[in-house]
């Protein structure tokens, strides 16, 4: 009886130093042992970390390891509330065309250098002329209409004088005008 004590004492020190190099996943509930009689030998008490570790199964030779996936990163979305998005380049910023947002419809989303005169007609007593866009459109403007940076300001038999607003922070000039001739006259210039 003692031997066997003793080889299962020996048993749980070398399991307990097994099992201190490997992490141990899940605690065993602790026992607590029974009440022996005062005259009889008492067997080793066993601890909780003296327990042997359960038996891991190595992984099949071709399994990648498993591990948790990486949370993922939330994308980030930009709120402007009618700030500047700082992430956008200033660079090119205020050259070329106006931005097609603010465009409207007919007459009002054409630019004046996107224009060309295509024609010049009388109607009911005053000068009407006929405008081409670059959708390949042909529009009806008449002295005073709205166009996306300027108006109208007369129409003569030759073509059309627009005043033209400049949007350049650093020119003194914040007004100029520009004629549109018609297309017959550009040609023979």
């Amino acid at each position: 009886m003692r031997t066997l004590i003793l080889i299962a004492s020996f048993a749980l020190a070398s399991a307990s130093a097994g099992a201190q190099t490997q992490q141990q996943t899940a605690k065993p509930p602790a026992q607590t042992p029974a009440p022996q009689p005062t005259g009889a030998p008492q067997p080793a008490q066993t601890t909780p970390s003296a327990q042997p570790a359960a038996p891991q199964k190595p992984a099949p030779a071709g399994a990648a390891p498993t591990a948790e996936a990486p949370p993922q990163a939330e994308a980030y979305t930009y709120h402007a509330e009618g700030r500047r998005d700082p992430f956008q380049t200033l660079i090119g910023a205020g050259t070329g065309v106006v931005a097609a947002s603010r465009r409207g419809e007919g007459t009002s989303g054409l630019a004046v250098g996107e224009i060309s005169v295509r024609g010049i007609m009388q109607s009911r007593g005053s000068l009407v002329a006929m405008v081409m866009g670059p959708d390949n459109r042909t529009y009806i403007v008449h002295q005073g209409d709205k166009l996306l940076d300027g108006t109208i300001k007369t129409i003569t038999p030759q073509g059309l004088i627009v005043v033209q607003e400049v949007n350049d922070p650093l020119s003194l000039v914040k007004q100029r005008e520009v004629r549109k001739l018609l297309r017959s006259l550009e040609d023979a210039k």
